[in-house]
């Protein structure tokens, strides 16, 4: 098995292991620990062994051992003892059944504790429940590694410190950590979402979120944010079968086939979109599942894109979240009702938060080249490339340079 193979199966397994283990053990950093010694383990013993049947449940079961030999090393086993929970039966049965999206859930509530710092919450929980690196972390949330590696730090220090229980709270609690949650949620399928392809190292997030989202919402019932989450990601996974075309290239929505998009997926997200606007209809994200279900109720391509009502939803999501993000999304359904000029404005005021942002210069190249601009278009499609890993977009940016370097 080669190092890539090994690092989708440590990735793919980290999260539902590590928030395991910090219900067992009630210490972040000893499950943290535990789990690269098992990886470690894992290289050596697989390679020359093979892989086993339940690469997990190898994993689990070698990371608990490393925790308890870590407990004895460090003799405080009298310390510990009376938080490691009891298993039922003997560890070495322990399969991957038991490593379910609830002790994930379980952690996911610990990090959005309301004593964790608020803009350490979700990127506290992505790192341990997603096994996503500092560098990122930061990226998606557009800061520098050293201040998120930071946060990191002082997040699991207050978590150790101020004796934060191992559990998924009361309903009372619930509302000062959903943000927070929703949150971790969100960048962990749009690092799934970010590969049209499906074939990056996050691909299994989708899957996992579409079952966190679930979990959420008949815990959340009567939150609509969490229903509108749960409503944005099924219609964003709807989509997954149009994204690419036959020779792997991405293929923006307002260009997909309605006919590939999973109908079943887009029903599901329609009933929860129904239910939370039901309860709060400007709420952030129930606006913004209403753009997504926008999109996705386009019957076919003879049908005009729906940019006009695109953008009066994007005008009203303004009011109640004013971000760079919405503004760059905003900016590409303005391009289509006002003009590429005025988009271009806007993109302008967008440059110094969004210089390491791939889809800022993606966008700006696309509005160059529409506006006649081709040396500043070049400069961005260049800078767009250096920054984006994955090959469907790259395939799609390299295309729409070389046409428009061949029509110039």
């Amino acid at each position: 098995m080669n190092s890539a193979a090994l690092d989708r199966v440590f990735r793919d397994a980290s999260g539902r292991i590590v928030a395991a283990l910090a219900s067992r053990f009630r210490h972040i950093d000893l499950a943290e620990d535990s789990f690269a010694d098992a990886c470690e383990k894992a290289v050596e013993v697989w390679q020359r062994d093979g892989v086993p049947n339940d690469p997990a449940a190898w994993l689990y079961r070698t990371a608990f051992r490393c925790a308890i030999d870590a407990l004895r090393r460090h003799r405080t086993e009298a310390r510990y003892a009376s938080h490691v929970q009891p298993e039922n039966g003997n560890d070495d049965s322990i399969d991957d059944e038991i490593l379910i999206p609830d002790e994930r859930l379980r952690l996911v509530f610990i990090c959005c504790h309301p004593a964790v710092a608020i803009e350490a919450r979700a990127a506290l929980t992505l790192r341990l429940i997603c096994g996503l690196t500092a560098r990122e972390i930061a990226r998606a949330f557009i800061i520098p590694e050293a201040t998120l590696a930071q946060r990191l730090i002082r997040a699991k220090r207050k978590i150790a410190e101020a004796g934060i229980p191992f559990e998924v709270p009361g309903p009372d609690a619930w509302p000062e950590r959903l943000d927070a949650v929703l949150s971790t949620v969100e960048v962990a399928y749009s690092k799934a979402h970010e590969d049209a392809a499906g074939s990056g190292p996050y691909a299994g997030f989708a899957a996992e979120m579409l079952e966190l989202t679930r979990v959420l919402a008949e815990l959340l019932n009567n939150e609509p944010e969490a229903l509108a989450l749960s409503a944005i990601i099924r219609f964003a996974e709807a989509r997954r079968p149009a994204r690419v075309d036959s020779q792997g290239m991405m293929i923006p929505i307002s260009e997909q086939d309605p006919a590939r998009w999973n109908h079943a997926l887009i029903e599901e997200a329609s009933h929860y979109l129904k239910r939370a606007i039901e309860l709060h209809s400007d709420q952030p994200r129930v606006i913004q599942a209403c753009i997504h279900a926008t999109w996705c109720s386009r019957q076919d391509l003879t049908n005009p894109a729906p940019w006009h009502a695109i953008l009066t939803l994007y005008d009203a999501l303004l009011e109640v979240r004013d971000d760079a993000i919405v503004r760059l999304n905003r900016a590409v359904a303005l391009a289509e009702v006002s003009g590429v000029n005025e988009a271009l404005d806007e993109l302008n005021s967008l440059a110094t938060g969004l210089k390491e942002f791939p889809p800022f210069y993606a966008v700006r190249a696309d509005l160059l080249r529409r506006a006649g601009k081709i040396e500043e278009a070049i400069s961005a499609y260049d800078i767009a490339l250096a920054l984006v890993p994955t090959s469907a977009e790259r395939r799609w940016l390299e295309k729409k340079k070389t046409d428009m370097m061949l029509n110039k």
